[in-house]
């Protein structure tokens, strides 16, 4: 086998199969993560690496199936199912008829969202029965007052430090314009992307289309948002394929009609969404949100609420492009008011019932981006005692789709 992979190039090793197994397949969402791009280069490091990862998939995969013989567990419980080590893992257990569980962090601090899904996905069914009461109402808007003022973590990590509204120079460029449109990026080697690139075959290719409106709408502002992490501040995740470089070879930022706020610009998006006439967004979680804002979205990137009438989701890039040239070319935009209201059920569902609080059991760690297990007596972890511990038992021995904790937690 390291034979056959000797002198591959990138794209051959994409590609490389062995024993009936798409190991370049499997092992490429983990060298876009590890490498921090899409597009991959193919230099002597990106090969070696790829050689290396599909090794020791291979070697993994083997491993865990002796492991599955002998063991000859109930159900499995991975990490997310996409970075190699799980992703073998998963279809080994598959093979065998075991039942699988991914899961992933939830939106709201210390919690889990797990799932016999793609759990990086989160993709939920909220009954249509279920609809917000007061009390659910009122727990939703407190949320989110605090999630529009940048006052929010996911994994330990808080985004924004000192968020800023629309400043003076910001607000008189915008008044020499008919009207202002964000366009919200993504991160391109986040694990979302391999299920959002439906349409496009990745976000750049999504920008590329909207630089073509853009030049042909010189009337219009278009404010291009790198999202946050893309650049993180203090950590190694940093995007090695960045917006920012898009828009210097392409020379977006010489565009008249075009404000580039970079991934390290605190520039509230909430304040930029309420001053828009509409939202152009790939597949963040900005997305729904803008709806929960009022703010007419379009939607380019398969995401955990493009399944729900939230946003405006055309299905193809022509179909995309007309629905951006209707928008800029109404005097007003009426956005359904079912979406707002599968926006508001949505979210409330996907953050108090599906993302498990495991806030008990740990706490932020001195190093951003850990946790570290609070002290605890171990019998604190019994399901008997612990709601969360108790649907994830109950979850993986009955094989619920997604897991959901009641209300009375």
């Amino acid at each position: 086998m390291a034979q056959a992979l000797k002198g591959l190039s990138v794209d051959a090793l994409s590609e490389f199969e062995y024993e009936g197994q798409a190991l370049g397949e499997i092992v490429l969402p983990s060298i876009r993560w590890r490498t921090r791009r899409h597009h991959l280069l193919d230099d002597a490091p990106t090969r070696f690496l790829y050689r290396e990862f599909i090794l020791s998939a291979y070697h993994v995969g083997r491993a865990f199936e002796d492991f599955l013989n002998k063991v000859k567990p109930r159900s499995v419980i991975l990490f997310n199912g996409l970075m190699f080590p799980e992703a073998i893992a998963r279809k080994a257990a598959q093979a065998q008829g075991i039942p699988v569980v991914t899961h992933e962090i939830g939106y709201q601090p210390f919690s889990g969202f797990f799932s016999t899904g793609e759990a990086p996905r989160r993709v939920v069914d909220v009954p249509e029965a279920f609809e917000l009461n007061e009390a659910q109402n009122a727990r939703l808007d407190a949320y989110l007052k605090q999630r529009f003022q940048g006052e929010f973590t996911i994994a330990g990590i808080k985004f924004w430090r000192d968020i800023s509204g629309l400043d003076e120079g910001f607000l008189e460029k915008a008044a020499q314009f008919k009207q202002v449109v964000p366009v919200f990026t993504n991160v391109v080697f986040d694990t979302s992307q391999p299920y959002a690139n439906v349409i496009f075959e990745h976000m750049f290719a999504w920008l590329d289309l909207i630089l073509e409106i853009i030049k042909a709408h010189p009337e219009t502002l278009f404010v291009i948002r790198a999202h946050p992490d893309e650049l993180r501040p203090d950590s190694k995740k940093q995007s090695r394929e960045t917006v920012r470089q898009w828009v210097k070879e392409n020379g977006v930022a010489d565009l008249t009609n075009v404000v580039f706020v970079d991934a390290l610009e605190y520039l509230s998006s909430y304040a930029l969404i309420r001053y828009s006439k509409f939202v152009l967004v790939y597949n963040s979680q900005i997305g729904i949100e803008g709806t929960l804002l009022g703010a007419p979205v379009i939607c380019a990137g398969d995401q955990w609420y493009t399944p729900y009438p939230t946003v405006f989701y055309p299905k193809t890039p022509k179909a995309l492009r007309q629905k951006i040239e209707e928008f800029l070319a109404a005097e007003e935009i009426t956005t359904p008011e079912e979406f707002m209201q599968h926006a508001r059920r949505l979210t409330y569902f996907q953050n108090f019932q599906v993302a498990l609080p495991f806030g008990d059991f740990v706490e932020n760690h001195g190093r951003r981006g850990y946790v570290r297990f609070k002290s605890f007596p171990i019998e604190r972890l019994k399901p008997e005692h612990a709601p969360a511990v108790r649907v994830v038992r109950d979850g993986m021995l009955e094989g619920h789709a997604v897991f959901s904790i009641g209300e009375s937690t």
